[in-house]
C-alpha cells in the first residue's frame, strides 16, 4: 500500500510538471505577400498619421530638423517634392530604404512599412 501510494504521489507530481510548463510563442507580424499586388493606400488617412506619429512627433521630422518635414498638413509635398520617392523603381525611393533600413526601428510594423511600400508602387497618389 505504501509503494502504490509512492507512485501515484510520482505520477501525480510528473503530470503537474508537464502540465504547469507555458512558454510563450511570439509569433512575428507577417504581410502576406510584400511583392503581390499593392494594396490601396490613402495618403491622407493611411500613410500621414503614420508618418506624423512615427516621425514627426519624436521631433526628427518637423520643420526646422530634418527632412522630409512629416507633419500631416505637409507631408505630401515634402515627400514628393523632394525627391524623396521613385515611382519607376519603387525599392530605390529614398522613403523606401529609409522605412526598411536605418529608420525601421521608428516604423517597427511591417504592415506600416509595407503600406508605405504599396503607395509608392500605386504611383504615391495624394489621396
Amino acid at each position: 500500500m505504501k509503494r502504490l501510494l509512492i507512485y501515484i504521489g510520482m505520477l501525480l507530481a510528473l503530470v503537474i510538471g508537464f502540465t504547469s510548463c507555458y512558454k510563450d510563442i511570439i509569433r512575428p507580424e507577417l504581410v502576406d505577400d510584400p511583392e503581390g499586388p499593392p494594396k490601396q493606400v490613402s495618403f491622407a488617412n493611411d500613410l500621414a498619421p503614420i508618418l506624423e506619429n512615427s516621425c514627426a512627433l519624436a521631433g526628427c521630422h518637423v520643420s526646422g530638423a530634418h527632412k522630409p518635414y512629416l507633419k500631416a498638413n505637409e507631408s505630401y509635398l515634402q515627400i514628393t517634392g523632394g525627391g524623396f520617392i521613385n515611382t519607376g523603381v519603387p525599392k530605390q525611393s529614398i522613403l523606401y530604404k529609409e522605412v526598411y533600413g536605418d529608420m525601421s526601428q521608428y516604423l517597427p510594423s511591417a504592415a506600416n512599412r509595407q503600406k508605405v511600400y504599396d503607395w509608392i508602387r500605386n504611383g504615391a497618389p495624394n489621396n
